[in-house]
């Protein structure tokens, strides 16, 4: 028979938000010292009077406990629990020292004080009005969440994501979920189709009806262009929403249509069938090659300059002897207004865009440089000996007006414009930078085409070369001293479809080391890692070495190898330690932006150190390379731990020492491309861990999954009209 309990708690010891499980210390109405109740809430706070209906259990490791069937918290109504529930930092800017004044001072009245006339704390000393205001603030929002976490809850949905969905909505995210549900996949990070469509089906959202239909087109196309592609031929994008909803053919033909009609989707001739577009990325690809097609054309800044002959002078100056390869890209950056630079590790891509910066400077040119990540950036930077900015910052987002604010109006002020990476830079970003390029400038792309496309949608610089449109100059001959790096020549190796050699000695740079068992791999990893690299080498653990994995799961992905290299770098004692989005946070943990925060100026890929976790703000520091970046832990799904990164986040980035696990548990994500991106993330040291025939699978295996693009198309459709 259930026996009901009630009492203060005196503090949370567990809480998990994703599913409402709570472990919890009560004093409990009749039992003598503090009770263990465990049970679900959505939301749960200490000094808060709790009611719950279960029963006593024994545990075997912690002892008596109450299990509950069904827990309800209520604000506190005693004055120790009211100063029990201020201090415990679920306000900002209430402390315990702060909760024991104002409760000394207003006694039971305190909550509908700071509720309904929070002015009234001025009688506090030390609270001024900007404390008082985020006090405010503080308990405003957190009124707003409690709704939005038991709402979610009522209908069995985990309610981690509640202050990311009170900052996007406000005060009226209940009644905007109500009304369409949907939403939340397509606002929130972290929420997709499966969970929105749980919760509108359980709010009774008809599961044959259009607003659910519409729902699965936009979640479809979302879907494929996080896979890379741009758009998708109509037929494979209706079978994606068929599969993903069950829902009659006729239906989903009908909200293709109403989409259409709406402006949400583009239908549009590519190749000879109808593909469908999202909206956004259809104006951007088309957008793109309209702009990179009137760029190409018009007098070059350097046409009447005799470039040859200070061609020969650059050179002999800098002692430097170019191949044909080499001298021709020099020569044509000299004449055509976009040029395309590519070619593998070790053969000249940088000394080749020193020289033709050197050459457009010695006229008084202004250049620009640029890369997709702040590693790439500075990397061009310290090669060249010039400024380098990351192409957001080239771009000077601004928060204000929630867009760049270079464009068209307000050009980059360049005679020529380099981009470093260029095969990291999806559609979007790059439609982003071509329009800013003023109409007398240059461009130069300069990249590895045979590395892996970018993490967003597009494959700009394949594209670009494939549409015959633009000049190109593949780099081939490897330079002398890069010749003897075993690092380039297995990069080369593998590109080759050949199997690459390690370093004959121990003083070589780069290593296979065979090894069969999965546990044995992980074992192997870490103590490289931890002891063996450090000592041979000199190397940082936390700063000098990258783990790179092909995939995140498995036991040789990258979030098992960061909680074991989170214990084993940066180990909980004398830490403090918070846990949100299914994973635990340290102060000085390693850890990577996920996702573009243009508001905090930290963009995707940008990797830092945790410098504080302030547990009664609720607020975590990241370090990003001496610029501090504050996140509410309800934004900590933004982040993640970077001791491992897969090797698709790694892009862009080159690590003094990288440490490449290569198993078969990774078969799905084996490929050539793959594997010879991770290899020339290294500079100075790259260590296989694996088995020989994974390796032998990944250099075998062309990337054949192509992505869906028009870009080509529009370019040569473009040009002809």
């Amino acid at each position: 028979m259930n026996e009901i309990v009630s009492g203060v708690i005196e503090r949370v010891t567990f809480h998990n938000p994703e599913n409402g499980f709570a472990v919890l210390k009560v004093h409990v109405r009749g039992k003598i010292g503090l009770v263990t109740v465990i049970g679900n809430l959505p939301s749960v706070n200490a000094g808060e009077f709790l009611e719950g209906e279960g029963a006593w259990i024994q545990d075997r490791d912690h002892g008596p406990q109450f299990k509950a069937a069904a827990l309800r918290c209520s604000p506190p109504h005693t004055l120790a629990g009211i100063e029990k529930y201020l201090g415990s930092g679920l306000i900002k800017g209430i402390g315990p020292s702060y909760a024991q004044k104002i409760v000394t001072v207003f006694g039971l009245k305190t909550l509908q004080i700071i509720d309904e006339s929070p002015s009234f704390l001025k009688q506090i000393k030390g609270l001024g009005p900007k404390r008082i205001e985020l006090i405010r603030q503080s308990w405003k929002e957190n009124k707003t969440i409690r709704d939005i976490m038991v709402f979610l809850q009522s209908y069995g949905i985990g309610t981690a994501r509640a202050f990311r969905i009170f900052k996007t909505y406000g005060q009226d995210a209940v009644t905007l979920i109500r009304e369409n549900p949907y939403r939340l996949a397509k606002d929130i990070r972290g929420v997709g189709f499966q969970t929105a469509d749980e919760l509108a089906q359980k709010i009774g959202i008809n599961p044959h009806g259009l607003e659910r239909a519409r729902a699965a087109i936009y979640y479809s196309l979302e879907r494929l262009a996080n896979e890379g592609h741009v758009g998708v031929p109509e037929e494979e994008l209706i079978d994606h929403a068929i599969q993903l909803t069950t829902i009659p053919m006729a239906i989903i033909q009908e909200a293709l249509a109403s989409e259409v009609e709406s402006g949400v989707v583009i239908i549009d001739s590519v190749y000879g069938s109808k593909w469908a577009f999202a909206k956004a990325l259809y104006t951007a690809e088309k957008s793109l090659a309209t702009n990179l097609l009137k760029l190409a054309t018009g007098a070059h800044p350097l046409h009447s300059k005799n470039c040859d002959s200070e061609i020969k002078s650059i050179l002999a100056k800098s002692g430097l002897e170019l191949d044909e390869q080499q001298l021709q890209a020099v020569q044509m950056a000299s004449s055509k207004k976009i040029l395309i630079l590519t070619g593998g590790p070790g053969v000249g891509k940088t000394t080749i865009i020193r020289l033709i910066l050197d050459l457009f400077e010695k006229f008084g040119k202004t250049c620009v440089l640029c890369a997709p990540t702040g590693r790439a950036a500075r990397r061009i930077a310290e090669s060249t000996g010039r400024e380098a900015k990351t192409i957001h910052r080239t771009l000077e987002f601004d928060a204000s007006i929630g867009g760049f604010r270079r464009d068209p109006s307000q050009p980059l002020e360049a005679n020529l414009v380099v981009v470093d990476e260029t095969s990291m830079v999806d559609t979007v970003l790059m439609h982003h930078l071509v329009r800013a390029v003023p109409a007398h400038a240059c461009l130069l792309l300069v990249g590895d085409v045979d590395q892996l496309p970018s993490v967003g949608p597009g494959r700009i610089l394949s594209d670009m070369i494939d549409s015959r449109m633009f000049s190109t100059v593949r780099l081939t001959k490897i330079f002398r001293q890069a010749g003897r790096s075993f690092i380039v020549r297995a990069a080369h190796s593998v590109l080759h479809g050949e199997f690459p050699d390690s370093a004959p000695t121990a003083e070589g740079d780069f290593f296979f080391i065979e090894s069969e068992a999965p546990l044995q791999v992980a074992e192997k990893v870490l103590a490289m890692v931890h002891d063996r690299i450090p000592k041979k080498f000199n190397f940082d653990p936390m700063k000098d070495i990258q783990v790179l994995t092909p995939m995140n799961r498995t036991e040789l992905g990258a979030g098992e190898f960061n909680r074991k290299m989170q214990d084993l770098l940066n180990p909980l004692a004398g830490r403090i330690e918070i846990e949100r989005f299914g994973t635990k946070f340290r102060n000085c943990d390693k850890v990577i932006q996920m996702q573009n925060n243009y508001q905090k100026e930290v963009f995707n890929g940008d990797v830092g150190f945790i410098k504080e976790i302030n547990e009664s703000e609720k607020e975590l520091t990241v370090d990003f390379e001496g610029r501090l970046v504050v996140y509410d832990f309800g934004e900590l799904d933004e982040i993640s731990l970077a001791y491992a990164l897969t090797i698709h986040k790694s892009q862009g980035s080159e690590y003094p020492a990288v440490v490449l696990p290569i198993h078969t548990q990774h078969y799905m994500m084996l490929q050539r491309n793959l594997l010879y991106t991770g290899i020339t993330r290294g500079k100075k040291l790259v260590i296989v861990v694996g088995t020989k025939k994974a390796l032998e699978i990944a250099i075998s295996r062309q990337d054949h999954r192509k992505r869906h693009t028009a870009l080509v198309q529009w370019l040569t459709i473009d040009y002809r009209s």
